[in-house]
């Protein structure tokens, strides 16, 4: 990592708060990754189908959508740091839940552990993603927040590894469920003492740039970044959620444990060098052209996909891990640049925006009931309308 991306004009160096703040990354990337293995091990064991267990996703994300201003006016008022520990502590009181909920087993119990952990994502990213943007010079957010996000990536590929093992062992039993969630409690809340012993610097947005002051929904790059937003993480979402669902369709003689360590090494291991390429490429080219260039990929990934031609579906279905791994701390980075004084604000949208994730895997669900790959033509539309968002507004980040 060349170290100037976390440098001021003026040389202050922001190294050891980054590096503190990009292990959060990891965090919720493996939250969000462990859900997917979640998915098809619920429609198994609890019988249902794939359009009820699609809620596993929507209350992750319903909680971003519900929490994300709280988390963006308690972000303001005590800082970056507090919204990390409250997310911290959230997020282990959700994982702890699942000990109770591995004896009932009750779906809905569950659902309501995920909603506490999307409450405690919610408050990491709310103040996470806004806070890396601002350790360094502008010019270079998109660049530092796709470093962190890499990272994010790591998380993603050790979800359905560790949940795939352990939920899809051949002497495996319904009350494992509470292993995994056993292990990352224990380790958030050893990270929050972290964080509380550890104090981090309150970077002034302000000396950043310019104060405009303008209502947020007067700044077009902001407002279609939302939106863009929201297809992104729908998009991602429902290929995530239904990645073993798919691959299982296409190549029967894949069992439910090959295709989540497939998701794990092949589709996340893609994801994640797809974010370090992109943090070093965006200090080569514009961040729009980048954008805009992985847009296409997704697009024609997605239409190989919907085709079903067995293993060139599949292992377009991997491509597509690489073209998205940029999209969202790229369009990220680029709605909260400029934005000054309402950073934080911005920010708590943004994550609202989130919800996307909530929406999109139902859809699937019903769509792909009987057949999975029809379910793909909603990430589909969502890679077309980021594809035009990149061009039409590229001329706004000059």
């Amino acid at each position: 990592m060349k170290l100037s991306i976390v440098k001021t004009k003026e040389g202050v160096s922001y190294l050891y708060p980054f590096i503190l703040v990009t292990s959060l990354f990891f965090l919720w990337g493996f939250a969000h990754s462990i859900l997917d293995v979640l998915n098809k091990h619920f429609q198994e064991v609890l019988v249902i189908s794939k359009t009820k267990s699609a809620l596993i996703q929507a209350v992750v994300y319903g909680g971003y959508f519900l929490m994300a201003l709280p988390a963006g006016m308690f972000i303001k008022r005590y800082g970056y740091r507090a919204g990390i520990i409250l997310g911290l502590l959230l997020y282990g009181l959700g994982a702890f839940l699942f000990i109770p909920g591995s004896f009932l087993m009750s779906f809905y119990f569950f659902l309501f552990s995920l909603f506490i952990i999307g409450c405690g994502l919610t408050c990491l990213e709310t103040a996470s993603n806004p806070y890396v943007t601002v350790l360094g010079e502008p010019e270079n957010a998109a660049s530092r927040l796709n470093l962190a996000q890499s990272f994010n990536g790591l998380g993603w590929i050790f979800g359905p590894l560790i949940g795939g093992l352990i939920l899809f062992s051949d002497d495996s039993q319904a009350s494992d469920i509470i292993y995994p969630y056993l292990i990352i409690g224990c380790s958030v809340i050893v990270i929050a003492l972290c964080f509380i012993c550890i104090p981090l610097p309150e970077v002034k947005e302000e000396s950043f740039s310019a104060i405009i002051e303008k209502k947020l929904h007067r700044y077009p790059h902001f407002v279609w970044g939302v939106v863009v937003l929201f297809l992104y993480v729908a998009a991602q979402t429902g290929i995530n959620s239904f990645f073993i669902n798919y691959v299982t369709e296409a190549a029967p003689e894949i069992s439910n444990r090959t295709a989540s360590l497939l998701l794990s090494f092949g589709g996340m291991g893609l994801f994640m060098a797809g974010r370090f390429a992109g943090s070093y490429l965006m200090r080569k080219v514009k961040a729009t052209f980048l954008l805009g260039i992985n847009g296409i990929g997704a697009i024609l990934m997605m239409l190989i996909v919907l085709t079903q031609l067995k293993w060139i579906s599949i292992t377009a279905l991997f491509l597509c891990f690489l073209f998205e791994s940029i999209m969202f701390p790229t369009i990220f980075a680029l709605s909260l640049k400029g934005l000054g004084y309402h950073t934080k604000k911005a920010s708590s949208i943004l994550i609202m925006s989130i919800v996307g994730g909530a929406i999109a895997p139902i859809m699937m669900g019903m769509l792909g009931e009987e057949s999975m790959a029809i379910g793909f033509i909603i990430p589909l539309l969502c890679f077309i309308a980021i594809f035009i968002y990149a061009i039409r507004f590229s001329k706004l980040y000059r």
